[in-house]
This record gives C-alpha cells, structure tokens and sequence, in this order.
C-alpha cells in the first residue's frame, strides 16, 4: 500500500451543523434531539484535498458521557476532539490513512479522558470523532496517488474479507423505542423485510423485560405472517439491538422464552450487543446468533468478542472509521464470522461509505442478498435537504427501493460518488468557494 511519496498535510478545516431529528430518538436507556454532522478537510502541500464527513453520536459511543453532560455539551466535547486532531495533524505528513490513525489515537484517547472528565471512556467516542478525519485521509491519499474507485483503495491484505460484488443491498431499517407499531408495519408493505428493533428499554430490568415483551408482542402480531422472497425460509428476520441493556443471560433468556411463546423466536436472526461491554462471559450457549457493535472497538477487541462466542460483528465505517472497520473486518473474515454494516443515523453521503463496505462482504447467512442499514430517513427532520448535499442525490443506486438498494455497473463506477466533490460540505470544512 505504500505511495510513491509521504503525504504532507500542510493545511487542515472544519465546520459543523446541528441536525434536528423528527422526534426523540431513544436507545440505551437515553433519547437524542440532534446529531451533529461535521465537516474536515486535509489538504497536502500539493494542493489536492481530502474532505471526510462526521455525524457524531455521544449516546451511542459512551452513554456515560451522555448522560452526565447536556446534549450539547457532549457533542461540543467530540468536536473539540476532533479539532485537536486536526491541529496535531497540521504539517505532518502520512504514509497511508491506516498508519495515520494508529499514530495519533493513543494521544487523543488520553486527552478525550480528560476533558469528558471520564477516566474508562470508551474508544468508541475516540473513534467516532476521527471518522471525518480518516475519511478525509483515505480521499487525499486517493488523489495523491490517482485512486478513483473503492476497489483500488482497498489494501491488498484486506480485498479477501471484501470480495463480494452484491447486486443488491438490504435496506435495514430502526424501529426505536418509540416509533408506532403501524409504521412498522407500513415500512414492511413497502418492501422492507429486514428489521431492526431497539429492546433494552428504559427503567429497571424487571420493567424493561416485560416492556420489551410487549413490545415483540404487538410487533410480531402485526409483521410476523409476513413473507419475503429474500430469505432461506420466506420469513421476515428480526434483529434485536439492546445497546448493553441486559444485565445478565438470564434476563435475555427470559426474553428469548417469551419470544418462543408467541412465536416469534424462529424468525430472531441476530440480537445485537445484548450485554454491558464488562460482562465478559462466554456467549455460546445463548440459542440465538449474538452480534458485537460498540463491544468492538477494535480488532482487538473483536477478536476477545469472537472467542467469547459471539457469531457476527457489526462493521460501522461510519462511526469507527474505515481504517479500524478494515482491520475488524479481516479478523472477522480469516475466522469465519459473518459481518454487516450499522447505521449510526448518518447523512446520505456518508451512508455510501457503508454501502461500499457492505456492497463487498460476504453474504449473511440465511439471506439471498447483502445487508446495510440506514434510518436516516426515518429520524432526521430535514432528510431531502441533506439528500441535496451527495454529488449524485438522484442516481438510481442512491434511494432503496422495495426496500433494496440496486447496485448497478454505474454504481461500482462510480462507488457510490464519494470520490465526487459536495459544494455544500466544501464550504462546511472551510474550503469551498
């Protein structure tokens, strides 16, 4: 992977927007109002630039910082982080954006711990406030050495976990907390059949059980007789996220019974980070397949989650980086655990980067096609203005449609239009006209 030449950043920008959501979004235990989306340019003493896009999310990168700062407090303190990177960065120079990464993330995890006054900050704060940056990077390394399409910007030891050519994706949308069961089952006879549903409610555990059991109960009766053409058995796949909620198995298994009671259990294909990060058990007796998120932080820690019995990571370019979701993704790959893409409620540009990654992985077991999620459209207030801002907003590959995304001969081309420049996140980053 190494350039003909050291890339010296010489000047660096950023800007950031406060994004209403169209209502509380509620997960781990917490609701959000906004999400910040931020802007950062890096450009080399060459004059080609590289610029990476942002859409924080404190709550779901350390709940804890969350929840003892106000929403806006938290969000200013990931930015000031990602400023501090960039000053850090200004007038050095990279040999690629892998190496980048490694060189300044243990400086800023211990300058993250002190101003969130949060000494076991997770590293996935620290991670989402890079994702701008190495973005930013992978774009300028790619101009500097002539890259124009994500196949080519793929290091050779990583190619082997992305092999895949999917000619379609899976359109995975959230159902949280609070969004009515009759939207639920309205966004299924519009053709989504992957769904993932937000459990771990608020309240103690007792409560959130069984308001967690009420809630698979009105969805499964109003979805479960569904059918899809998409999968092995016709069935519409249920993907539970608790965010961590479950304090032990016990809980969860009580949870899984119900769920064997209304029968609903058979069409569970994953549940997603059930317990806290620091219950460190062995999984593989739970009868359901486990998957990692922000467990995962790095490969490292993939790999710890692996051997515990987890049996498919969730990869989250979009908030771990492309660099950190590169290295998980191999791991994942070379012990022949299963990854899909996360949304993190990312604007439309920035879901291509996942939808590139995802485009590549092999297929989810159980499913004829590949698998992203993205509810952007479903939580932010003003979805078709951010729509304006991606280079290519009406290119058929860019909206699902029954609930896929087609990927087309122009969408490998073009790989989604992120090599394409955005006028309106130019200015953001402080380099537009």
């Amino acid at each position: 992977m190494a350039p003909a030449r050291s890339i010296a950043i010489a000047r660096v920008g950023s800007g950031f927007e406060r994004e209403p959501l169209l209502r509380p979004f509620g997960f781990k235990g917490g609701y959000m109002s906004e999400i910040w989306q931020t802007a950062v340019a890096l450009e080399g003493d060459s004059g080609r630039r590289g610029v990476g896009l942002c859409s924080q999310n404190v709550l779901w990168s350390d709940a804890q910082v969350f929840a003892h700062h106000s929403e806006s407090e938290g969000n200013a303190l990931m930015y000031a982080l990602t400023e501090r990177a960039l000053q850090q960065l200004k007038g050095q120079s990279f040999a690629n954006p892998l190496e980048l990464l490694d060189a300044i993330r243990p400086e800023l995890s211990a300058h993250a711990k002190k101003i969130t006054g949060h000494p076991a900050l997770r590293e996935t704060f620290v991670l989402n406030a890079l994702v701008g940056i190495d973005f930013a990077a992978w774009l300028l390394y790619a101009r500097e050495n002539g890259i124009g399409h994500f196949d080519d910007l793929i290091p050779p030891a990583y190619r082997p976990a992305l092999a895949t050519r999917h000619d379609r994706l899976a359109s995975i949308p959230l159902m949280a907390y609070g969004v009515p069961v009759a939207e639920i089952k309205t966004a299924v006879e519009q053709g989504y059949f992957f769904l993932k549903i937000k459990i771990g409610q608020p309240g103690t555990q007792a409560e959130m059980l069984e308001r967690d059991k009420t809630r698979l109960s009105a969805i499964h009766a109003a979805i479960g007789d569904a059918r899809t053409p998409h999968t092995a058995n016709g069935r519409l796949p249920y993907y539970f996220d608790a965010n961590g909620r479950y304090e032990n198995k016990d809980t969860l298994l009580r949870l899984l019974e119900h769920a064997k009671a209304i029968g609903a259990f058979g069409q569970i294909a994953l549940i997603e980070e059930p317990f806290p990060e620091k219950l460190e058990t062995d999984v593989s007796d739970i009868p359901v397949r486990l998957a990692a998120d922000e467990s995962a932080h790095t490969d490292h820690d993939a790999l710890k989650r692996i051997e515990m019995g987890y049996r498919a990571i969730a990869l989250k370019p979009i908030a771990k980086t492309l660099s950190m979701s590169l290295k998980i993704a191999r791991l994942a790959h070379e012990r022949g655990v299963p990854c899909f893409c996360a949304d993190l409620t990312v604007n439309p540009l920035l879901l291509e980067w996942n939808k590139n990654v995802a485009a590549r992985l092999a297929p989810f077991p159980g499913l004829a096609v590949g698998l992203v999620e993205t509810n952007g459209h479903q939580n932010y207030r003003n979805w078709e203005t951010l729509r304006s801002h991606h280079p290519a907003p009406d290119a058929p590959w860019a909206r699902p449609r029954h609930g896929l995304f087609e990927l087309d001969a122009d969408y490998y081309a073009q790989s989604g239009g992120i090599f394409l420049n955005s006028p309106h996140y130019e200015k953001l980053a402080g380099v537009g006209g």
